[in-house]
């Protein structure tokens, strides 16, 4: 037996919106789109790197106000890349933790938290 990995399934409630924060400021690529049919709810597979998240609008795949945690390396350039994007509704900083990571939380327009967290490098 072996698991691979863990994909979280967020629940978002406008398309535009979704795209706009995940693909364009944060810089995911869409995997795959699904519907069942024409205007139906959208459900959607996105990737940057190692990371997959699934996007939902179905109303039975969550609610609103998740908080994922993303292991890193880099996050001081993902904060500058960040940063200069300007982004409105986003000024994220980081932070250190005492249990030895260095961290940015991101909100989604629907409240769910993104954390971004790299270990500390111990000298």
């Amino acid at each position: 037996m072996n698991f691979d990995q863990v994909i979280p399934v967020l629940r978002v409630l406008d398309e535009p919106k979704a795209r706009e924060f995940y693909l364009d400021y944060l810089g995911f690529t869409v995997e795959f789109e699904a519907r069942f049919q024409e205007n139906a709810p959208l459900f959607m597979g996105i990737h940057r790197g190692n990371v997959r998240l699934f996007l939902s609008e179905h109303h039975g795949d969550g609610a609103p106000g998740a908080h994922i945690c993303i292991e890193m390396s880099g996050l001081r350039e993902l904060h500058a890349e960040l940063k200069s994007k300007k982004y409105k509704y986003m000024n994220p900083e980081i932070i250190e933790q005492e249990w030895g990571t260095w961290e940015m939380t991101v909100y989604d327009p629907f409240n769910n938290h993104v954390t971004f967290r790299e270990p500390i490098a111990k000298q």
